[in-house]
């Protein structure tokens, strides 16, 4: 009797940690074969949903954007709507469709509270205080939080990106293609729960394949 009790406990034991272990089921995920009408684009004008080879995808179409933020920051804004997180994981594939330079980029917006409120992750090629830095926004042009000094190793192929926020400690990772060591991270505690979204600060890139998780 006692044995069975020590083998109950042991096995309820185990399927709880298997389940402490499952990944957090995804709250969004969006491969635009149904279309973008789940993101608002601050100026639709300039992305557009493409096919290539049976495969759907957003697109930044134009360097210029009608959207003039309050303040400097980027130009290219898709945010998800009727979402909003505080601690949360996205991931996403993208591909930079033109090379401008050592600030050829993609940008991850998150806890967006509105157009001067927001961080975002600016994956610029080269790392300069304007470029390949996780920044902020708090009524004032971008700042960069970090000193990241690596290269973004952009090219013509497609790259998987991912970010993760934690409110409660204030830290956010960023990876990029290598999912195992962070890009760049920095622990920051100004913004909490907001908005989530995709876009560049003035380039072209084509997005897929993107999945939010809460933690």
């Amino acid at each position: 009797m006692l044995r069975f009790a020590v083998s109950s406990t042991f096995t309820m034991l185990m399927v709880a940690s298997a389940v402490a272990e499952k990944p957090n089921k995804p709250v969004f995920s969006d491969d635009f074969e149904n279309g973008h009408d789940r993101w608002q684009m601050l100026d639709p004008e300039t992305w557009k949903l493409s096919t290539h080879d049976g495969n759907s995808t957003i697109e930044i179409t134009e360097r210029g954007s009608a959207y003039k933020p309050p303040v400097r920051s980027p130009g290219h804004v898709a945010l998800i709507r009727d979402l909003e997180l505080g601690s949360f994981e996205i991931t996403f594939r993208v591909r930079s469709t033109k090379d401008t330079g050592n600030h050829r980029d993609c940008c991850v917006f998150f806890n967006y509270q509105d157009d001067q409120h927001f961080y975002y992750v600016h994956l610029g090629a080269k790392p300069d205080p304007h470029s390949g830095q996780i920044m902020i926004v708090n009524e004032a042009p971008r700042l960069a939080m970090t000193k990241n000094e690596s290269l973004t190793p952009w090219d013509d192929q497609w790259h998987k990106v991912r970010v993760t926020r934690d409110v409660e400690s204030g830290k956010i990772d960023v990876f990029f293609d290598d999912m195992s060591k962070p890009h760049m991270s920095v622990t920051d505690n100004t913004f909490g729960k907001g908005q989530i979204g995709l876009g560049s600060f003035d380039d072209l890139n084509e997005f897929d394949d993107v999945v939010v998780r809460r933690l």
